[in-house]
């Protein structure tokens, strides 16, 4: 690449402090562009591509890990209400078993903690279904970037 000598467009002194009009944005004037090959402006279009490329990919990843997160914790406490289900299941057996029995007060206690372990699974099974309602597979940070990258793809194309 070689440098415009001093007072050639783009240069104003003989220190060679780039060019700054403010009506150009701070570019040389059209016609006259800064040196580079078409090669090297499509290599750097190439390099420019690819970071962003590895950009996206990484806040992917970012965001996946994050949802999948939530998901482990709903089906956490989903298997919680399974595990409390179960056990409600068990005490009530338990429980129609003592009501046969001549000790009511053993039976009624026995319905007492069944009735608590209801609680329990309903309590769990709800929060477990309220964290997969949060639970957004769409990545919509990473689809709002994907669109701001297409939409400034087409503005260079057409520039």
């Amino acid at each position: 690449m070689t440098i415009p000598e001093p007072g050639a467009s783009g240069y104003i002194n003989s220190d060679r402090a780039p060019y700054s009009d403010t009506t150009t944005g701070g570019l040389p004037p059209p016609g006259e562009g800064d040196g580079r090959s078409v090669g090297e402006i499509v290599g750097e279009i190439a390099s420019d591509l690819s970071n962003l490329v590895k950009q996206e990919l990484d806040l992917a990843k970012t965001e996946a890990k994050k949802e999948a997160k939530k998901a482990a914790r709903g089906a956490g406490m989903l298997g919680g209400a399974a595990v409390a289900a179960h056990l409600t299941l068990v005490l009530l057996s338990l429980c129609l078993m003592f009501l046969l029995d001549n000790w009511m007060h053993i039976a009624w206690a026995a319905l007492i903690v069944a009735a608590v372990w209801g609680i329990v699974a309903a309590v769990l099974g709800l929060r477990g279904r309220k964290e997969f309602q949060e639970f957004n597979p769409s990545l919509e940070t990473t689809q709002q970037t994907l669109k701001e990258d297409v939409q400034w793809a087409k503005e260079q194309k057409n520039s």
